[in-house]
């Protein structure tokens, strides 16, 4: 899969994305014939614990977009740019962006943000390295925010996020994720852009869909936003089996001669 095959998708096939962080989810999601693999910078709370995306840096997000890379045959490969690694000027985004291609083997980065980082998505793409946006609720900005709820819903918002995939789309992005906003806002977006939209919480109007590996297989749930779906529940499968295998072990039951050598 390559950016002009994602691009291409629109209007006539949905795209699926995922957002893996590490070998096996990622060998998982390509096996399973996802379109897209994120690396999100959402590891900070899946992965580290942490309560927001702010702390992630430059280099665990090239760590992780690594073993993605690793596990990956076919789908397209995104990184995010995280915080603070393109905001300060376009010049220091256009080398950490070009610093993730050479390091992971990644395909594109994304980053957040509408109008006001029209000039750096353009900078960077003008580097060769394709960039998609990210509109909506965009959690760097969590700070700014003050809470993770959708973004959109008044008539000031919904504009300016139109507004702003048409500067994006200008200054170059192959796709756009929507994060958290209405459907009729992702619909009206959607039909505002020639380029793929990919919804997470979005609704159904959009070219595609985003969730997290771990979120829609039921092994992060520390919190679970409206939008998730889970389609397992492989977290309370996983503590079952932790249970069963420490009172073998207590007992003695395991390991048998089966698995035991002589």
């Amino acid at each position: 899969m390559n950016v002009p095959q994602i691009v291409a998708m629109k209007d006539k096939e949905k795209i699926s994305m995922l957002t893996a962080y590490d070998y096996t989810s990622a060998r998982i999601a390509d096996e399973a014939g996802i379109d897209i693999i994120l690396v999100g910078d959402s590891l900070g709370m899946v992965m580290q614990g942490k309560t927001s995306t702010i702390p992630v840096t430059v280099d665990e997000m090239i760590y992780h977009a690594k073993m993605v890379k690793q596990g990956t045959k076919n789908a397209l490969i995104v990184v995010d740019m995280p915080f603070m690694s393109y905001q300060a000027d376009y010049v220091e985004a256009v080398r950490n962006a070009g610093r993730i291609m050479k390091e992971t083997g990644c395909d594109a980065v994304k980053l957040e943000g509408g109008r006001e980082f029209a000039v750096t998505i353009n900078a960077i793409v003008s580097a060769g390295i394709p960039v998609m946006g990210h509109l909506g609720l965009t959690p760097q900005s969590i700070n700014i925010f003050g809470s993770y709820k959708a973004r959109g819903k008044n008539e000031k918002e919904a504009k300016k996020i139109i507004e702003d995939a048409k500067y994006i789309q200008e200054a170059g992005v192959f796709s756009i994720v929507l994060e958290s906003v209405p459907k009729n806002l992702a619909k009206k977006v959607t039909q505002s852009v020639s380029v793929p939209t990919i919804g997470i919480g979005a609704g159904v109007h959009t070219d595609g869909q985003v969730l997290v590996f771990h979120d829609m297989l039921g092994l992060f749930d520390d919190f679970k936003p409206k939008f998730v779906k889970r389609y397992a529940h492989l977290k309370k499968e996983a503590v079952e089996a932790v249970k069963t295998y420490t009172k073998e072990v207590k007992e003695e039951s395991f390991p048998t001669d089966e698995h035991s050598y002589e």
